[in-house]
This record gives C-alpha cells, sequence and structure tokens, in this order.
C-alpha cells in the first residue's frame, strides 16, 4: 500500500473470501466490501456521486449536500464532504443503525431525523421527501438522490474490474438489492468487459422491487419498503432473477457465520448468504458465485447481534442459527477443513 493523504485514497481493493464449495467445485466468495474506510461499499458511490455532481456544476465550492441515507450511504458522503470542504446533513430515521448515525456527526454531518424519538420504523419514503425539499430551498444544496442518480451505479465499476483482475471470471453474481447501485453496476461493467454472470438480486421478505405484498421488514440498507418508489439503479434489464429472504433467516445466517467463521457480516449479506448457501448444490458444477458484501456486522452489534433485541422483534430463532451453521459446515472450504485438522 502506497502512502495516501485522503481516506478516500484507500477505497477499493477488497479481499474475497472463500464462504463455502461444493465436491463439484462450485464455490461461494464474499467481496468484503467491510474493508473500505467507513466499513461499507457505499463510499464508492458516495464519492462516485460528489465527483459527478463537481463535473456537471451542480455543486458549488463550499456547497451543502443533502441525502437521505439509512446510514452507510451517509458515512461516505460525510467523508468526502470532509474532504472536499462541503456542508453534508443527512436526513435519517431511528431505524438507522446508531453506530452509524454517531460516526457521521463525529465528521461533522447534520443529522435531521423524519420521525420522533421512540418511533424507529423504517421511513425512506418520508427521508426522500424531506431531504428534495430541503435541497430545494437552498441555493447552494445538492440532493445526491442516491436511488435515482446514475452516477450510483459507476461508482461500482471498480468492483467488477478488482472482480476480474482477481478471479478472471464470474459466473453469478448474487447480492442484496438496496438502491441497486453495487449489484447492477458491477452487473453492467463486468458485461461490458466480456464476463457475463448470471445476475441474482437479493431483497428482504416485505420489500416491493420484485413484487410481492409489501410490508416491514428489519434488514437495514436494504430492499424497497411499501410506500416508496424503486430507483432507477435497479435495472431489471439486467436481472436474472429475485429472491427474498425473510429477516429471521438473513440474522440467523449472519450470526451463524460469525461464531462458525469469527466473520461480522451485515444483516442483508447475511440474507445473500442465505440464499446462496440454501441453493449452492443447484449451480453448475465448477461455478465461481460472488456475492458482495455491502458492510461488516460490527454496526450491528446492538441489534442483529443482540440477544435482547432480536427477542422484542420475534427474530431470534435458534434453530434457523443451527440450519445455517448445517450448512456452512456441509460446505466448508477444503483448504479451510485442511487448516482446521492440521490445528
Amino acid at each position: 500500500m502506497p502512502l495516501v493523504t485522503r481516506v478516500t485514497d484507500l477505497i477499493g481493493n477488497t479481499p474475497l473470501f472463500e464462504l463455502a464449495a461444493t465436491a463439484t467445485g462450485t464455490r461461494l466468495l464474499l467481496k468484503l466490501e467491510q474493508f473500505n474506510p467507513t466499513g461499507a461499499a457505499k463510499i464508492r458511490m458516495a464519492r462516485a456521486m460528489v465527483l459527478d455532481a463537481e463535473r456537471r456544476g451542480l455543486l458549488p465550492d463550499g456547497g451543502h449536500i443533502i441525502e437521505s441515507t439509512s446510514g452507510n450511504t451517509g458515512l461516505g458522503l460525510a467523508v468526502v464532504a470532509a474532504e472536499r470542504g462541503y456542508r453534508f446533513t443527512a436526513v435519517v430515521d431511528h431505524h438507522a443503525c446508531k453506530d452509524k448515525l454517531r460516526a457521521m456527526q463525529a465528521m461533522g454531518t447534520e443529522l435531521v431525523y423524519v420521525a420522533d424519538d421512540g418511533d424507529d420504523s423504517l421511513a425512506t419514503s418520508a427521508r426522500e421527501d424531506l431531504a428534495e425539499a430541503m435541497a430545494a430551498a437552498r441555493a447552494d444544496a445538492y440532493f445526491t438522490e442516491q436511488h435515482n442518480n446514475d452516477a450510483n451505479a459507476v461508482g461500482y465499476y471498480p468492483v467488477a474490474e478488482e472482480l476480474l483482475a482477481d478471479l478472471g471470471h464470474v459466473d453469478i453474481l448474487l447480492s442484496a438489492v438496496g438502491t441497486g447501485g453495487s449489484l447492477f453496476g458491477t452487473a453492467r461493467r463486468l458485461k461490458e468487459l466480456g464476463c457475463h454472470p448470471r445476475v441474482i438480486g437479493v431483497e428482504p421478505v416485505g420489500s416491493i422491487a420484485f413484487g410481492g405484498e409489501g410490508g416491514p421488514y428489519w434488514q437495514s440498507g436494504t430492499g424497497t419498503p411499501p410506500g416508496a418508489t424503486v430507483g432507477t439503479a435497479v435495472d431489471y434489464s439486467l436481472l436474472d432473477e429475485g429472491l427474498k429472504v425473510t429477516d429471521v433467516d438473513a440474522f440467523a445466517t449472519a450470526r451463524a457465520v460469525a461464531r462458525r467463521l469469527g466473520l461480522l457480516l451485515g444483516g442483508s449479506a447475511g440474507g445473500s448468504v442465505h440464499a446462496a448457501l440454501t441453493r449452492l448444490e443447484q449451480f453448475p458444477p465448477g461455478s465461481t458465485i460472488v456475492s458482495i458484501v455491502c458492510d461488516g456486522g460490527e454496526k450491528y452489534l446492538d441489534t442483529v447481534f443482540d440477544d435482547d433485541w432480536m427477542t422484542e422483534r420475534d427474530l431470534l430463532d435458534e434453530s434457523a442459527e443451527r440450519a445455517a451453521a448445517d450448512l456452512l459446515d456441509r460446505y466448508t472450504p477444503a483448504a479451510r477443513r485442511n487448516l482446521v485438522g492440521a490445528l
């Protein structure tokens, strides 16, 4: 690693972790985006959106960035704003992880809540409406509008380039869909570079991006809740299949991975891993499956990894955790199995 002078110079070149493998040579690899600054993938698109706004003359020197965020986009924008001399206001709700909100404030972000204390429901639509209105009322402000910003997906083009540099090819790209930028931006760039993976999106049960009845869910930073509009970053022309995973299964899988491997994943990544593990043997033999882990589990110690929080919301399910652990054991890669045996 060379000497760097900006935090954003540390973005990218995140590692791949072989989580699971079958006897037929199919393997599940995790692109661990928690090794980016802020511990999340979204700093990639936060930087891309600000640079794009600067190029197009939409953000004046010393201007004011405004965004609706559940946390990780806000963290990325907080870094970029601090580096480039902008004021940043994040419109948030109490559904967001408290540590994400505290970290944004530590970097000088102004937080504006759309709900009262004690209301921890997801308020995506209300957040976006307020952020848009605030930006319209300020001459020096720019609403980055992550769900409908073309630069969002472009920010993930380097993920595709890193995957091809490391692997040579990707057969299946399977990841959670929030704004859609990480999955579809990566998929688009892979196809531009001559790699044509099967693209599988994963969203929470209750999200409406892939159809079905909407409802509440607790997976943070992913999905499209009822009342919100599916953004333009969700590119259905690139999607081969859309899957839904319950909060219980997503969180049980994240908790099982932590206990079996010492790897902390966020709840939405747990959903993607659950989807991949439960159908691993359905994929063609020898397939290389990549799932983009958009953030780690350290930000969810007071939610997904807190038994009291989980119990209060009827999300704690020991049988689901055992089932996830059994899948991890069944598909332990040979290299890791041999290493454990040697120890």
